[in-house]
């Protein structure tokens, strides 16, 4: 596969040896940590070849979000709850198990808010950008795609654009589309619309520009969140994939990542 392909073979050309390992502020991702750095070594993060990242799919975020850009991809240990993002917990063989890894490159969401004060705020976001109400009022949002009016008033709670590997998370839960790695597909899913009642969302292509605008601000204050940042009182946000940025995740063998996203369609 090219280099821009989602998903590839991760092989280097010899197992590798210089591992940083990263952990959650929790007493078992901690204890692991010791661990693993007694028995593989635990280098500084620049001379790593591989980041070991353990924790959970939150941990996991705010890690790939410190590496964005950097060549060195992350492995993660899942010492957390759901780990979607991780690998199984396991200390035996580590450096023979990542030289079987596959890799999964994934491009972060681009999102721009212009808030009711004038000031304007940027953040990525690799799970998804959402918005949601302020107060016990309904949002009313208008939405364009690529510069053309899509939806003149959605009224809802709030409304999300998520990347691909999100599409499984908050997305999902507002019963939005799963979309595979390959796709080239960004959700749009409302949350609890009520009007238009029936409207379920979209699928949008990849490169598509999605802009929110808010209807009657004072009266309806709404909230962005991208990830980690939040802003509230926004005005106008638009989204985009970031295609000039990304971040690559390793997995064991017969759990890739795009593997994952299959089989979560087909769980209970």
């Amino acid at each position: 596969m090219d280099e821009d392909s989602p998903e590839t073979c991760w092989p280097p050309a010899t197992r590798p040896e210089r591992l940083a390992f990263v952990a959650a502020d929790t007493a078992t991702a901690q204890e692991e940590k010791l661990r693993l750095s007694r028995r593989y070594g635990n280098c500084a993060q620049e001379e790593a070849e591989v980041i070991i990242c353990l924790g959970g799919d939150g941990f996991m975020l705010e890690t790939l979000r410190l590496v964005m850009d950097q060549s060195v991809p992350v492995y993660g240990m899942n010492c957390g709850s759901v780990g979607f993002l991780m690998n199984p917990l396991d200390e035996e063989d580590l450096l023979e198990r990542l030289a079987v890894t596959q890799s999964a490159k994934l491009h972060p969401l681009h999102m721009k808010a212009v808030c009711t004060d004038g000031s304007v705020h940027e953040a990525e976001a690799l799970n998804d950008v959402f918005l949601f109400r302020e107060t016990r009022q309904a949002a009313k949002i208008r939405i364009e795609v690529d510069g053309r009016e899509r939806l003149p008033e959605l009224i809802c709670d709030g409304i999300l654009v998520a990347t691909p590997a999100g599409s499984t998370a908050y997305n999902l839960s507002a019963h939005g589309p799963i979309v595979p790695l390959s796709g080239n597909l960004l959700p749009l899913t409302p949350i609890s619309a009520f009007r238009p009642r029936r409207w379920r969302g979209a699928l949008l292509p990849s490169n598509a520009v999605v802009t929110f605008t808010i209807l009657e601000q004072e009266k309806r204050p709404v909230a962005a969140v991208a990830d980690f940042t939040e802003v509230r009182d926004v005005k106008t946000v638009s989204i985009q994939e970031n295609r000039n940025r990304s971040v690559t995740l390793l997995f064991d063998p017969g759990q890739s990542l795009s593997e994952r996203i299959i089989a979560e369609q087909f769980s209970a």
